[in-house]
């Protein structure tokens, strides 16, 4: 039976990404050794990593003064990294669910925080509209993609301070100004790569303006100097990231993965609108193209086990709604074929034919 991979993160890659991963795996590049066994500053995986970070450019369509990183952490990793290199006395955060509130946890360590609005008042079920950012703070922060709320911003805030981006869910999905930002980071196990390796996109001359001490390893300018190298790199998934870049760019670039997601979402959430037995959790216009979360209808709710046992009957994988918001998440990242989400709807259908 084909399985449909809804999972929310490590989540889907393109077919082509994990066959040329599995191949470099048994032997790289008919060497005779595996990639898991180079030394990462060798001849042969030079180019993997410089390809990667010229791919990010070229397809993301990155400006001249910017690098590219490839780091260690995790997301979670830049929610201090960021307050350490950018926070001097004052920083402005929007908080629109888990991952904000992680990244201002760590900011009050290094000054002042912020919290410029908040979507708490309703479990994060919008993104807020009307807040004034500080201009006297050090940057201003917000997370793109909220992937246990299922909500979204589609498009480039403008900011008179500057602005730094968790993207590490919706990055490649569409395109974005990367002038307006100071720093994008994220998270790669999305839409780039396995997890076990961060993005960091950062305007080369945004860094060392603060103060104070920053330990080698958590100073930006250590790894834009080092090229990503200074110490032992996540060999294996930069493959990936560099395999995936190259299939995003064949398949017709940002440009093409925003398509694919607005049709992807399309179909899925016309249909939740329409079964009586489902419902939407977030405000329509801020609903996320990349995690798509629905639960049952009132009146439905003791129908939720046995949906979801029908739906795992039928292929559907990853499905089950974050404890926080329950029900239901669809997570259709750029890898998913439109063919899962019709699968998922018709699902959904045939079980509403059942009650």
């Amino acid at each position: 039976m084909k399985k449909h991979n809804f999972g929310a993160g490590p989540s889907i890659l393109p077919q082509s990404v994990i066959e040329a991963t599995a191949n470099a795996v048994k032997d790289f590049n008919g060497i005779g050794l595996s990639i898991l066994e180079i030394s990462h500053r060798s001849k042969d995986f030079k180019p993997v990593i410089e390809g990667a970070a010229q791919l990010f450019k070229e397809v993301l369509d990155i400006p001249e003064g910017y690098s590219v990183l490839f780091l260690g952490g995790g997301a979670s990793m830049q929610f201090c990294m960021v307050p350490y290199n950018y926070l001097e006395k004052k920083a402005a955060y929007l908080n629109t669910g888990v991952w904000s509130k992680k990244a201002i946890k760590e900011a009050k360590g290094f000054g002042e925080v912020i919290e410029v609005a908040s979507s708490a008042d309703a479990n994060f079920s919008y993104i807020p509209k009307e807040f004034t950012i500080p201009t006297d703070a050090d940057y201003f922060h917000f997370t793109s993609n909220n992937t246990i709320y299922g909500t979204e911003i589609r498009k480039d805030l403008d900011s008179p301070i500057p602005m730094i981006a968790d993207m590490s869910s919706d990055i490649l999905s569409r395109p974005v100004d990367v002038s307006k930002y100071d720093v994008i980071y994220g998270g790669a196990q999305k839409n780039i790569a396995p997890s076990g390796v961060t993005f960091v996109i950062i305007k080369n001359d945004s860094v060392g303006r603060v103060s104070r001490y920053i330990p080698t390893m958590l100073n930006y300018q250590t790894h834009i100097d080092g090229g990503s190298m200074f110490n032992t790199p996540p060999v294996l998934p930069i493959y990936s990231a560099m395999e995936t870049l190259k299939w995003v760019k064949e398949q017709g670039g940002v440009k093409e993965m925003e398509r694919r997601a607005i049709e992807r979402a399309d179909i899925l959430y016309s249909e939740i609108d329409r079964n009586k037995l489902f419902k939407g959790t977030v405000a329509t216009e801020d609903r996320s193209l990349m995690n798509l979360c629905f639960v049952m209808n009132d009146e439905y709710k003791e129908l939720e086990t046995e949906f979801m046992d029908f739906a795992t009957a039928r292929g559907m994988v990853g499905i089950k709604g974050h404890r926080s918001v329950g029900g239901f998440r669809a997570s259709c990242y750029n890898a998913m074929p439109v063919e899962s989400v019709r699968e998922l709807v018709k699902c959904m259908q045939d079980f509403e034919k059942q009650h």
